[in-house]
């Protein structure tokens, strides 16, 4: 089925650019998100300006916008192509926004629900890492940005060499770049 081929990626890329966090933020409290905060429209930014619970919910949201094309990816087309691209599509969506002038967040949440559409070991050895990271390095964009190049050689490691292994490297080549914007950006605690 060809049309699904460019269909599919194209669904993966409007579904990431619904930015939730920006219409949930204003919504509760009557704010853009983006301009606030770290600026990003993303989960963390919803909770700094709009609550624990509000953030919950964007958090939710954001790893449907990935988890939902992914899982129409695979079950309509099969093709690991198809698959890798529409997951990397609903994470670029999710960073540059076609539906909030391309003022995104940073995609973790998005790309954490592609991987979990295609394999739940794969989704939690993805935040396994992160959290290694997190703790090694102490800094969120650094330990995002290192999480997301090793993510693809640990599945590897794994043997997740199916759909997950290419989503990792094309998801995690989107987050490398996305984050390598908050390099040296100082980021205080919740």
């Amino acid at each position: 089925m060809p049309i699904l081929s460019i269909l599919l990626p194209i669904l993966g890329y409007l579904c990431g650019s619904l930015p939730f966090a920006v219409w949930v933020t204003r919504f509760a409290k009557g704010v853009d998100v983006r301009d606030g905060g770290s600026g990003h429209a993303g989960t963390t930014n919803t909770v700094r300006q709009a609550g624990f619970g509000w953030g919950a919910l964007v958090l939710v949201l954001d790893i449907a916008k990935g988890y939902i094309p992914t899982l129409l990816a695979y079950r309509y087309s099969g093709e690991t192509w198809v698959i890798a691209l529409t997951g990397a599509l609903a994470v670029i969506g999710h960073c540059w926004p076609l539906f909030a002038q391309f003022r995104g967040g940073m995609g973790l949440a998005t790309f954490g629900g592609a991987v979990l559409a295609l394999d739940t070991l794969a989704f939690f050895s993805g935040i396994g890492l992160l959290v290694a990271m997190l703790a090694i390095l102490r800094h969120r964009a650094r330990a995002s940005l290192i999480a997301g190049l090793l993510l693809a050689p640990l599945y590897w490691l794994l043997n997740l060499r199916g759909a997950e292994f290419w989503i990792a490297v094309a998801c995690g080549l989107v987050i490398a770049y996305r984050f390598l914007m908050d390099w040296n950006r100082q980021y205080r605690g919740l």
